[in-house]
């Protein structure tokens, strides 16, 4: 599943995967692919993903308990629920959603909605409010 570690230990990387060497998590909503996180990397202290929301489609409104989170649009467009507030999103917005704030997102472009989103843990946990 992933590269081989150099020969040479001071070129030896901790962990490192490739995108193609994860899977897709498929949803009703979209996918989600972990690429770092807690199980991937035992001891990582982030969790790093790739979100894709298809045309029209939103992820269940959410929360996380214990950590912070990075969404960075790389493709699309959408608008996010921030506890009472809603920001527009377009390819290079970024926006935090600090611990405990109610949150999804709505694609509402017409190509998918891809988005890198990091943790700052590498536990992530989510609670589902629908």
């Amino acid at each position: 599943m992933f590269d081989a570690p150099s020969s040479d230990p001071e070129l030896e990387i901790p962990f490192a995967v490739k995108d193609s060497a994860v899977p897709v998590e498929p949803f009703p909503w979209g996918t989600l692919q972990w690429l770092c996180n807690d199980r991937l990397s035992a001891g990582a202290e982030q969790t790093f993903g790739i979100s894709e929301i298809p045309p029209g489609q939103k992820n269940p409104l959410h929360y996380h308990p214990n950590c912070e989170e990075l969404l960075y649009v790389l493709q699309g467009t959408g608008r996010h629920s921030y506890d009472d507030a809603m920001i527009d999103l377009k390819p290079g917005s970024l926006i935090r959603i600090p611990l405990g704030v109610r949150h999804n997102v709505i694609n509402t472009g017409a190509e998918p909605l891809r988005c890198i989103i990091v943790f700052s843990t590498g536990e992530r946990r989510t609670v589902f409010l629908e």
